[in-house]
C-alpha cells in the first residue's frame, strides 16, 4: 500500500491525445508505487488504457473543431453555470478525498483558459491543504502560441503564484519549447525536460495481417480528420494497385461514419479507429496522418513512411509547428491541410512508398521513466518544504513562550533607477509597513530614483560601493573594494560615493556602505570611518560588533537567490533552515547581543517565484506577533 498520491486534472476537448499522455503518465507512476487519481474532464474513451489508475470522470465537455471557446455538454448544447458548478464541485471533492502529495495540472495555465474556475477551484484546494503538495503543470513538446503577449505574461504569473515546476513532455534538441511559446530565464528555470512521453501499452500484439503493407490513414480521434477522411476516399481510387485502411475516430457521428463506408472504393477498408493502431503502422507501408503529439510518437515507435497532414483549423498551429520540424528533420513529408486533395494524397503517397523508411530512433520515448523521477524530486522538495515551514512556525512559538521578539531589517541591493521590479518590492514593503533600506550605486544612481523614493517615509538609502565594477583578476572571486588595487583609490571612492548619495537623496542617505558583492578587503575597512561611514553592512554572521573601532557592523544573512546556479529561488527548505538556525542562535543569546536578522534581496532579477517566496516568508512572521522589522536608521542609532 502506498502512502504517496499523485492527483492529475485532465481535460480533452478535441482527439484523445491530451487523455492517452496523463494516462500513460499515470500508468508509470502506478508502477513506482503511487496512487494515482485522474480526474477526466472530457468524454469517456475505452481506447485509454487506466490500469492501475483511479478514474474520476468529471460531467464531460467537448468542443466542434477549434472553437475551444464554446465548451458543449454531452446532449450538444453549450455549457451552463450549473454544468460548470457540477464539475467544479466533483473536482474539489475528489481532490479533498485524495489529499495527493503531487497536484498536476495539464496544459493549464498555458492553455484551456476557458476551464480556468475549475482549475483554480483545485489550485486553491492544493494551496490551502497542509502540507501542502507539490504543483506541476504538464505541457506536450509543442504548444499553441499565444495570441497576444499579454497571454503569456498572466500564465506566467499564474504559474509563478503557484506551481513548483513545469514537466516538459519532448526533447529540447527536437523541438524546443520556444519554438511554440515565448520564454524568459524565469520560466525555463521552473521547466523539466522529462523526453516524450510515449503510450508503449498502446502496442496490442495479436496474430492478424491487418496493417501489412497497406496504407494506414488516421484522422484523430474527432470530426477533425473528416477533411483527411473523404480526401483518402478519392486518393484510394487512384491508386488501385495498393490496399489502403481508413480509421474514423469515434467522435466521428454514425451517419459520417457511414456515408464514409458506402463511398469507399474496393481497396479501401473503412473502419472504427482500434486499439490496435501502433501494430498497424509497424506493419504498414505507409501512413497518412494528422500530426497529434501521441500519433508522431506512434510513428516513430514503428518506424513508418509518414505523410504528415497538421490539423490547423481555428488558426491552430501546435500540429504545423511538429510536422515542419519533423520534415526538416527528414521524418517525414507535410501537406497542409487547406491544400488536401485526392490527387496531391495519391502522388505524395506513390512518392514515399519509393522510398526507405525514415530513421526516428533520434526521437526517445521514455519520457514517462523520467518524468516519474522528477515528480519524486518535487514531492521530496514539497515535503521538505512543510517540514521547514514547521520549523519556523515551532521557533515563533518557542518565542513567544519565552517573550521574546525576533527583529528583522531588510537591505536591497543595486538600486539605481525606478522601475516595475522596485515599485514591486517597495509596494510589499510599504503595504505592510515595513522598512527597507536599498543599497544604490553611485556612479550610476539617477535623480529620478530620488525623487521616487523622497515621498516613502521608510525607505533608507545605503552607499553600494562606487561602480558596482568588478576588479579582481580571471579566476577569482568578483570584488570591486578587495585587494587588488591601491587602498588609497578605494578609500576615495569610497568618499566619492557618500558625497553623491547623499548630494543626491538627503537625509534619507544613511553613511552605511555595502561592498559589492559583498566583498571589501580589511584594509579599505580602517579607512571606511575616515572617509565618513559609521557603519559596514556585508553578508553572514558578524564576528563583532563593530568592524573596526566607530565602525558598526549590520550584516544580512538570508539571500534567496540561487547565485551559483543561474539564478532564480534557492531550494525553499534550505532557506528555511537556515532561516531557523538563524533564530536559534538569537533565542540562544542574551537579548540584543546578535544583530537582527538581516533579509537580503536583489529586485533587478526577482522572478515570480522568489517573489511569491518572500510574501509568503513575510506574512508568516508578521503574523506571529513576534517578529519586528527595524530600519537601518535605527539600528546605527542604537550604537
Amino acid at each position: 500500500m502506498t502512502d504517496r498520491t499523485a492527483f492529475i486534472v485532465v481535460t480533452h476537448l478535441l482527439g484523445v491525445g491530451h487523455l492517452a499522455r496523463m494516462a500513460a503518465l499515470g500508468r508509470a507512476l502506478v508502477a513506482e508505487g503511487w496512487r494515482v487519481v485522474l480526474a477526466s474532464g472530457g468524454r469517456p474513451n475505452l481506447t485509454v488504457q487506466m490500469d492501475g489508475c483511479e478514474l474520476v470522470q468529471l460531467p464531460p465537455l467537448h468542443c466542434v473543431g477549434a472553437d475551444f471557446g464554446t465548451l458543449l455538454m454531452p446532449d450538444g448544447r453549450p455549457v451552463d453555470e450549473a454544468y460548470r458548478a457540477r464539475r467544479v464541485e466533483a473536482l474539489v471533492e475528489a481532490f479533498e478525498r485524495a489529499r495527493p502529495e503531487v497536484l498536476i495540472t495539464e496544459l493549464y495555465p498555458f492553455g484551456r483558459r476557458s476551464l480556468s474556475d475549475e482549475f483554480e477551484a483545485v489550485l486553491q484546494c492544493a494551496l490551502a491543504q497542509h502540507p501542502r503538495p507539490a504543483i506541476l503543470c504538464s505541457i506536450r513538446d509543442v504548444l499553441n502560441p499565444p495570441s497576444r503577449p499579454e497571454k503569456a505574461e498572466r500564465a506566467q504569473a499564474r504559474l509563478a503564484a503557484s506551481y513548483d515546476g513545469i514537466l516538459f513532455h519532448g526533447d529540447s534538441e527536437v523541438v524546443p519549447l520556444s519554438a511554440s511559446w515565448p520564454v524568459v530565464d524565469a520560466l525555463i528555470r521552473r521547466v523539466r525536460n522529462s523526453g516524450y512521453l510515449h503510450d508503449n501499452n498502446r502496442f496490442i500484439e495479436n496474430d492478424g495481417r491487418d496493417g501489412c503493407d497497406e496504407i494506414v490513414v488516421s484522422g484523430g480521434g474527432s470530426t477533425a480528420g473528416l477533411p483527411l477522411a473523404r480526401a483518402t476516399l478519392l486518393a484510394a481510387a487512384e491508386l488501385p494497385e495498393h490496399r489502403w485502411r481508413l480509421l474514423i475516430g469515434h467522435g466521428v457521428a454514425e451517419p459520417d461514419f457511414t456515408d464514409l463506408v458506402a463511398s469507399a472504393p474496393s481497396n479501401l477498408i473503412v473502419e472504427r479507429a482500434r486499439p490496435d493502431f501502433p501494430l498497424l503502422l509497424r506493419r504498414a507501408a505507409l501512413s497518412i496522418s494528422q500530426a497529434g503529439y501521441n500519433t508522431v510518437l506512434d510513428l516513430a515507435a514503428a518506424g513508418v513512411r509518414s505523410l504528415l497532414v497538421p490539423f490547423a483549423e481555428g488558426g491552430e498551429r501546435e500540429q504545423t509547428l511538429r510536422a515542419v520540424e519533423l520534415e526538416r528533420r527528414g521524418l517525414a513529408r507535410v501537406i497542409p491541410t487547406s491544400e488536401i486533395d485526392g490527387n496531391r494524397l495519391a502522388h505524395a503517397a506513390s512518392t514515399l512508398l519509393a522510398e526507405p523508411r525514415p530513421d526516428w530512433s533520434g526521437i526517445a520515448r521514455d519520457g514517462a521513466t523520467r518524468a516519474v523521477r522528477w515528480i519524486d524530486t518535487f514531492a521530496g522538495q514539497a515535503a521538505a518544504r512543510s517540514t521547514g515551514l514547521d520549523r519556523l512556525d515551532a521557533i515563533l512559538r518557542r518565542g513567544e513562550a519565552m517573550q521574546r521578539t525576533f527583529r528583522f531589517w531588510w537591505r536591497d541591493d543595486d538600486a539605481v533607477a525606478p522601475s516595475p521590479a522596485l515599485d514591486r518590492l517597495l509596494g510589499r514593503a510599504v503595504a505592510r509597513n515595513i522598512p527597507v533600506a536599498l543599497a544604490t550605486i553611485p556612479a550610476s544612481t539617477t535623480s529620478e530614483l530620488a525623487r521616487h523614493v523622497e515621498r516613502l517615509d521608510r525607505v533608507d538609502v545605503l552607499v553600494h560601493g562606487w561602480k558596482h565594477g568588478n576588479h579582481a583578476s580571471v579566476g577569482e572571486k568578483k570584488a570591486e573594494f578587495g585587494a587588488h588595487r591601491p587602498v588609497s583609490d578605494m578609500a576615495t571612492q569610497a568618499r566619492q560615493g557618500l558625497e553623491r548619495v547623499t548630494d543626491l537623496f538627503g537625509d534619507k542617505a544613511v553613511p552605511v556602505f555595502v561592498p559589492p558583492w559583498n566583498r571589501v578587503t580589511p584594509e579599505l575597512v580602517s579607512a571606511l570611518p575616515d572617509a565618513g561611514y559609521i557603519a559596514l553592512s556585508t553578508y553572514q554572521r558578524r564576528k563583532q560588533h563593530c568592524a573596526v573601532p566607530k565602525l558598526l557592523q549590520i550584516n544580512t544573512h538570508l539571500d534567496p537567490i540561487a547565485w551559483r546556479s543561474g539564478g532564480g529561488l534557492v531550494d525553499e527548505a534550505e532557506l528555511l533552515d537556515r532561516l531557523v538556525l538563524l533564530m536559534e542562535q538569537e533565542l540562544a543569546a542574551e537579548p540584543g547581543m546578535l544583530e537582527p536578522i538581516g533579509l537580503l534581496t536583489h529586485h533587478l532579477v526577482h522572478d515570480g517565484w522568489i517573489e511569491r517566496f518572500l510574501d509568503e516568508l513575510v506574512y508568516r512572521l508578521l503574523a506571529s506577533g513576534v517578529v519586528h522589522f527595524v530600519s537601518i536608521r535605527e539600528l546605527v542609532a542604537e550604537r
